[in-house]
């Protein structure tokens, strides 16, 4: 979920030889990036923006990026929960994987395969190598009947309570889920200071648009 990186670009950097593995984009360089198709310099300094901002999302996207069989956004969120970071993922047997609430040993002998195979392992290390982060500041917590369970939320623009890393956390711990693409499946905007393009389209989609003190209210309301 990297902003500006779509698959018209992915294809210009595989293409090229730039990219040959996608912890390949964390060593990408602005002057990598400046010639290829509708690139410029101001577009390749915001695309190495986004791809370092990217390291930041967490265990619980990190996971569901992977591409591990049976693990989507819910059940990567809650192995992050429960476990707390990925050597414990994978030092964790089929066994003690599949005794997590939700996970079972379907999902539990995917994990295993996983980070028992070279490619996992790989992934892993030049991941880390890379700096992206690879524990939960929390585990998942009951939310309830939250405003903002099961709902997708996009924030923009500068928020002043909150760093970016903090309010995609906080909508986490509530149930929701925090992207920076619009659509009209999009339930709330959130948004702050400057916030460019994105609450114009929100406001051509007809998406509900919430500034940060009526986030606030709607988090503390339910704590």
């Amino acid at each position: 979920d990297i902003e500006n990186l779509g698959p018209a670009l992915i294809d210009q950097l595989v293409d090229k030889g730039i990219v040959k593995h996608f912890a390949d984009l964390y060593s990408l360089t602005a002057e990598q990036l400046i010639g290829l198709e509708r690139m410029g310099e101001k577009s390749a300094a915001n695309l190495i923006t986004a791809i370092e901002d990217s390291k930041d999302r967490g265990l619980g996207r990190l996971l569901a990026a992977m591409g591990i069989h049976h693990v989507g956004g819910r059940v990567a969120e809650v192995l992050a929960g429960h476990f707390g970071g990925i050597d414990s993922i994978a030092a964790a047997g089929e066994a003690e994987l599949a005794a997590v609430e939700e996970i079972g040993p379907i999902i539990a002998a995917s994990v295993r395969r996983f980070f028992e195979s070279g490619q996992g392992g790989e992934i892993v290390r030049r991941l880390k190598a890379a700096g992206v982060k690879m524990s939960a500041d929390r585990a998942v917590v009951p939310v309830g009947e939250s405003p903002l369970a099961g709902k997708t939320v996009v924030v923009t623009g500068t928020l002043a309570g909150y760093t970016r890393s903090e309010i995609q956390q906080t909508i986490k711990r509530h149930g929701g889920r925090p992207t920076s693409s619009i659509s009209k499946k999009t339930d709330f905007v959130l948004v702050g200071g400057n916030p460019g393009s994105k609450a114009d389209k929100a406001k051509s989609l007809g998406v509900k648009i919430i500034n940060e003190e009526e986030f606030r209210e709607m988090v503390e309301k339910k704590n």
